[in-house]
Formats: C-alpha cells, sequence, structure tokens
C-alpha cells in the first residue's frame, strides 16, 4: 500500500533528514513486494516548491532513494508509490505539483476519461498517466472555482469522485508553503495525525519516526524545542497521542498550527470498488 507522510511546523522553518526507503534484509525483501517509487516535497524560503523523486525501475533508483536527504521547510510532504495505473516514470511519481501547492494520494479511481472529461481545461495540468494526478487537477479546479480557498476545493472535488465514479481510496495530503490538508475517504486505508509537542511527551525529544514497514524515516533535532503536527499512514512511534482520522474527515493545519477537522463527504461512495474489482496490478498496490 502507498505511504503518505506530512509535517509541519509552521510558522518556524525547520531542518529534517528523511529516508524514503529503508534497505531491507533478504527476508523482508522476500515477504513484501518492492516499492514503485518515492517523493519529498518541500518549499524554499520564497516559496517555492521543491519536488526530489523518482521512479524505482532500477537497482541505481533503489540505491538513490536510500540515501538520507537533509532538506529545510515549514511544511514536508513524502510519498512510497505502489503503483496502480501509470509506467515506472518520473512524472507518474508522487508528490505532484500544481499552482504551487504539493500532493500525494493514496488509492484508487475508475473510470478516467469520465474524470478527464469534468476537467476541462483543467485537463493541461495533468503531464502524467495515473489517476491521482487527474484527481489533483479536479481539486485544483474546485480551488479556482471557490476563489483559491484549498479546503472547499478538496472537499467539492472528494464528493464529485464520491458521488461520480467508482472509488477504492482517495486518502491524500496536500501542501503550500504554510499549510497542510490531509483527507481519509472512506474507511479503506486509515490515515493518523499526531499534534505534537515540542520535545514529544517527554518534553526533551526530537523527532525520530519510523514506519512499521521501513519505508520511511524521518529526523529532526530542531523539533526537540519547536511543536509539530504529523499525517501519516501509521502510527509512526510509540507517541499516545496519534488519533486516526475519521472516513470523509478534512484535516487543515494552518500557518500558526492551529489544527481543524471537519467530516466533508458524509456518505459512501455512490461505487465503491471492491479488490475483486481492480485489476492484479491495482489490487497489489492497495494490500
Amino acid at each position: 500500500m502507498c505511504r503518505l507522510f506530512g509535517l509541519s511546523a509552521a510558522p518556524n522553518r525547520v531542518h529534517a533528514t528523511f529516508w524514503l526507503l529503508e534497505a531491507p534484509d533478504s527476508l523482508a525483501r522476500q515477504s513484501r513486494r518492492e516499492p514503485d517509487g518515492t517523493g519529498l516535497g518541500t518549499f524554499a524560503a520564497d516559496g517555492t516548491p521543491q519536488v526530489d523523486k523518482c521512479p524505482l525501475a532500477a537497482y541505481q533508483d533503489q540505491r538513490f532513494a536510500e540515501e538520507a536527504k537533509r532538506c529545510e521547510s515549514v511544511t514536508f510532504i513524502a510519498h512510497i508509490r505502489y503503483a496502480s495505473t501509470g509506467a515506472l516514470l518520473k512524472r507518474n511519481t508522487h508528490p505532484f505539483q500544481q499552482r504551487g501547492r504539493l500532493f500525494a494520494h493514496n488509492g484508487v479511481i475508475g473510470d478516467l476519461a469520465a474524470l478527464e472529461a469534468e476537467l476541462g481545461d483543467h485537463r493541461a495540468l495533468v503531464a502524467g498517466d495515473t489517476d491521482s494526478e487527474r484527481f489533483f487537477a479536479l481539486i485544483t479546479k474546485h480551488i479556482d472555482a471557490n476563489g483559491g480557498a484549498v479546503g472547499l476545493g478538496i472537499a467539492a472535488a472528494a464528493r464529485w469522485v464520491a458521488d461520480s465514479l467508482p472509488v477504492y481510496a482517495l486518502n491524500l495530503v496536500l501542501t503550500t508553503p504554510t499549510e497542510l490538508w490531509a483527507l481519509r475517504y472512506p474507511d479503506t486505508h486509515q490515515l493518523h495525525v499526531l499534534e505534537r509537542a515540542a520535545g514529544g511527551p517527554r518534553g526533551d525529544r526530537y523527532l525520530d519516526h519510523a514506519s512499521s514497514a521501513g519505508r520511511i524515516r524521518t529526523r529532526s533535532g530542531q523539533l526537540a524545542e519547536s511543536p509539530a503536527v504529523v499525517v501519516a499512514s501509521e502510527r509512526m512511534d510509540e507517541d499516545p497521542g496519534w488519533q486516526e482520522l475519521r472516513p470523509g474527515e478534512l484535516l487543515h493545519v494552518d500557518g500558526t498550527l492551529t489544527t481543524t477537522r471537519q467530516i466533508v463527504v458524509d456518505h459512501p461512495p455512490r461505487h465503491r470498488l471492491s479488490l475483486a474489482e481492480l485489476d492484479a496490478h491495482a489490487a497489489a498496490s492497495q494490500t
């Protein structure tokens, strides 16, 4: 299953080191599918998006993904891709960039022809082959229609997809230079949030988060002294403050680290896809 990770330390810029792929031992490698891509998104001090991503189509790509990546930003987004649609190419690797925003998604959306028809002129924002990038373009279309309000755009796009297209999952993280949004829909995959106090539960610890699958790890010494909000596909440490987002719930972390949570899709998808309805490749990406 694709792994999502988002972090905001707003309003502070902090340094963090990411390992997007930890080398598994031989037994672990045999027991699980290898990822198809890794990506990390941050913002420069002037707000320019910076994306470091690659498909894992060759041994040298694997080595690249295992290297430590030290970066500085207010918000961070990371993604481990298990491909459901689109070839193993950089243009199909998350996170995606549109209008100065970064986006990563975990799930499957069906009937891409209908989704493309709904995009209209916003189809020009799509460079690759994935359902995820097309969903991002739909969100951008609705943000534009709502005067730049990102949360309203996410909610409107998610409701349209839920009511109009076959859906397996729409879990997402979207970041700007100072803000972060995350949506879980429906209840197919978990998505967790941690409002972390400076120093964590003990008050004196730097952030050191790792997924149980050994896929994403991040460390930040500055978060021993600064608070942060973290969103992830799974709980990344033993902090008791982790909470699971409810199905249909949209989380917003603003530029002062204030969080709001609201149910924005309050009904199940009109056509909820099952694993049996997915082709073998897409089904494998979701388990």
